[in-house]
């Protein structure tokens, strides 16, 4: 298995766009604390984009969460689940600048 941080955040892509946070959190709660629930949205039109983060206060509740919610049907489509990435400042380009 490779060789990586723990990681307590959670992305989760293929939401439906009428997941609201709230519902975020109460899928994701039966798997540990969250510390935080949130979905993207597109600045311009406030709308989600169907994809979201959730942070557990436990690497284990996270991982526990993953194995069990990836590839599950919610709201009547197939949601995916991964360690969220985090990006190193080359990745991100001029947003930084």
């Amino acid at each position: 298995m490779a060789n990586r941080l723990l990681n307590s955040q959670l992305f989760i892509s293929r939401l439906s766009f009428y997941t609201t946070n709230n519902e975020l959190k109460r899928l994701f709660s039966p798997f540990g604390q969250i510390t935080e629930a949130r979905l993207v949205v597109d600045p311009r039109t406030q709308r989600p984009k169907g994809f979201g983060f959730v942070t557990f206060e436990s690497d284990v509740d996270a991982q526990n969460a993953l194995k069990a919610m990836n590839g599950k049907i919610v709201n009547g489509g197939l949601i995916f689940v991964e360690f969220a990435k985090t990006k190193t400042p080359e990745e991100l380009g001029d947003t930084l600048k």
